[in-house]
């Protein structure tokens, strides 16, 4: 975080923070002036740099906005009033009982609480070990380190772009809150109770007045200020607590804390005033959830998922040069705003038709952002706050979307999708084999099963494409595991294509009608050794009422449109799962089989009691009776003749 400071004497008299003689700290003062004018220039232009250098605007219609400075007298706070009129996002104030699974509350309120992109959730219980005890308790020798931010809002092109730069001093928590309460009362005369509305108004005033400011934010610290060892802290024994919150996911989801260090273990956020988070979604559209552990208010403002795109169009258009991006359109936005370093104020946002909405998260308050919803915000005062990455079922489709665009990117991806949904998808059905999900798990569930099949599909007619096009390709097993992809960095776990011509993995998902490779056709075709199961499971999940049609419209809009345009030339028709499977289909396991049988029954026995009380079948329940009725024989077929098999080979 960064401290705001109105010279560089104040500058150095926060330096001076730690007890050292008046006598030392003048000498200190002006040994050290010249080194902390230079600091300061690296991250702040000049007032006469700012006049010179303007923002060029590209055409006619961009029309970009100008984030414009005033001198302190020509503003006034009247001009933040629209800071008032940000809707505030939804607050729950669960009971004991509901608190009980965070997950599964979380899955309760998401259908409401997505539609914000954020959400506050008040804690029924409290903590009786204080953050600051547990940090020095439970972390002998806890000290961290800051990232200078410079308090004002760029104009995005070459000459104007903002940086964090890492402070070399290291923090004990006690010293930072020293430091933090000083620079807050030099400012307002006390270091706390200050009106929330009043310090957001505030804090866009100095933003716009862009002076040579900083703040220190400690971010991304390593560790959690939850006990783990006092068994008389309420909310340190409950399942809220960030050290066991990530290992409460469900079945194959556990692979993101036990396999994948770094994504879901717990950090620390030390503020102060002003100090900020800039405008971000979290690492491949993950869920995340913060907890206020002490110390002053922290604002947010969240963009819903839903308009994420609409948000980034905005900043392509509006905010950034284009000389400044490294990608063309979005995903080239996309790249710069992982950075966390862009800071838009709401009001234009608001002003273009992007919905933003508001919460000022307190001590003892969880806050929620949504997949692939951005967020920011900055802290009222010190603070400590703690955060954490988590997925459930709902996620899938955020995760496919984001694994494209990291593979669009040719970004190296933190998670391994592939590896995750294939297995998330295989528990499911052998799940589904003993017993039918609940109805307060149907958006969970059916969320693995469309994504499941549409990478079934998309993988299946990857593979028909490439036995097409290269007649000498080679069937290989592969082992289990993720391969990462030479030429997109994807993680590839289904299936990957290997090439004398490359000196690694390439995945299915290139043009490779356009590749000139030296070896001629002569490719092999790694393929996982369960394919088959894995597609049968997909063709289970699609004769679900209804998720065929929803599978198939899912193929048809992003992440999977592409895979409808590689390899156009290819002649022959195709029909999903077609002529690859068929002589394998026969090896998937009996729990599959009979539970396609089972669901398949249920659904007849349901339409049979329909037909004989009288109510009439549309032509669409006419048509599913009859596929069931078809299928169930189909399915019957197959285990007499698996079981016929079975006693052939016996003799």
């Amino acid at each position: 975080m960064f401290t705001y400071f109105y010279s560089y004497e104040a500058f150095l008299q926060a330096e001076a923070g730690d007890g050292l003689s008046c006598e030392k700290r003048v000498a200190e003062k002006y040994k050290r002036k010249k080194d902390v004018l230079n600091a300061v220039q690296k991250v702040t232009k000049t007032k006469s740099a700012r006049r010179v250098k303007k923002p060029s605007l590209h055409g006619p219609s961009h029309g970009k906005v100008s984030q414009k400075r005033k001198a302190a007298g020509q503003i006034s706070m009247d001009e933040f009033d629209w800071t008032d009129t940000i809707i505030e996002c939804p607050v729950y104030r669960p009971s004991k009982e509901e608190f009980e699974d965070p997950l599964v509350y979380v899955q309760k309120i998401a259908p409401e609480a997505s539609k914000y992109g954020i959400c506050k959730i008040v804690s029924p219980l409290g903590s009786s070990a204080p953050a600051g005890v547990v940090l020095m308790k439970e972390q002998k020798r806890f000290k961290f380190t800051t990232k200078l931010q410079p308090l004002r809002l760029a104009e995005w092109n070459n000459n104007d772009k903002i940086t964090f730069f890492t402070r070399g001093r290291n923090y004990t928590i006690r010293d930072f809150e020293i430091m933090a309460n000083k620079a807050t009362a030099r400012r307002y005369c006390i270091s706390g109770c200050l009106p929330p509305a009043y310090v957001e108004k505030e804090f866009w005033k100095e933003m716009t007045l862009a002076k040579t400011g900083m703040v220190e934010y400690g971010i991304n610290i390593d560790g959690s200020a939850f006990s783990s060892t006092s068994t008389d802290d309420p909310l340190g024994c409950s399942k809220w607590n960030f050290k066991i919150l990530p290992r409460l996911q469900r079945s194959a989801l556990r692979l993101l804390v036990n396999e994948i260090p770094g994504v879901t273990d717990p950090m620390l956020y030390m503020g102060m005033l002003f100090s900020m988070f800039a405008w971000h979604v979290e690492d491949h559209y993950l869920y995340s959830i913060n907890y206020h552990h002490c110390g002053a208010a922290k604002t947010w403002y969240g963009v819903p998922g839903h308009e994420a795109l609409q948000f980034e169009n905005f900043i392509q258009l509006r905010v950034y040069n284009e000389e400044i991006l490294s990608e063309n359109g979005v995903n080239g936005v996309f790249n710069i705003l992982q950075e966390k370093t862009t800071m838009v104020s709401p009001k234009i946002l608001l002003q273009y038709g992007v919905p933003v909405y508001k919460a000022v998260q307190m001590p003892g308050e969880f806050v929620i952002t949504f997949p692939r919803a951005y967020h920011s915000g900055f802290s009222h005062g010190f603070n400590c706050g703690e955060a954490v990455n988590f997925a459930i079922g709902e996620w899938f489709p955020f995760g496919a979307a984001a694994s494209e665009r990291y593979a669009l990117l040719g970004k190296v991806p933190i998670i391994p999708y592939e590896e995750l949904l294939c297995a998330e998808a295989m528990l499911l059905s052998k799940s589904l084999a003993r017993r039918p999900y609940c109805t307060s798990d149907i958006i969970d569930v059916r969320c693995v099963m469309t994504s499941f099949s549409c990478l079934l599909r998309s993988y299946h007619r990857a593979r028909w494409c490439l036995e097409k096009l290269k007649t000498s390709l080679r069937m290989c097993s592969k082992s289990r595991g993720s391969f990462t992809c030479i030429l997109c960095k994807r993680l590839c776990y289904v299936a990957y294509l290997e090439c004398k011509c490359y000196a690694g993995p390439i995945c299915l998902f290139h043009d490779f009608e356009t590749f000139n490779c030296l070896c001629g056709s002569s490719c092999s075709l790694f393929v996982t050794e369960d394919i088959s199961t894995m597609e049968a499971v997909a063709q289970m999940f699609e004769a679900e009422e209804g998720m065929r049609c929803e599978v198939e419209q899912k193929m048809k809009s992003l992440p999977y449109l592409w895979i409808q345009t590689l390899f156009p030339r290819i002649q022959g028709k195709y029909c999903p799962y077609c002529e690859i499977i068929s002589s394998s289909i026969q090896n998937v396991d009996t729990d599959i089989k009979m539970s396609m049988i089972r669901r398949s029954s249920a659904q007849g026995k349901q339409m049979r009691n329909k037909k004989k009380k009288g109510i009439t079948f549309s032509s669409r329940e006419s048509m599913e009776l009859d596929n069931v009725s078809l299928e169930r024989a189909m399915l019957v077929n197959r285990k007499k003749n698996d079981t016929m098999e079975k006693e052939v080979s016996e003799i």
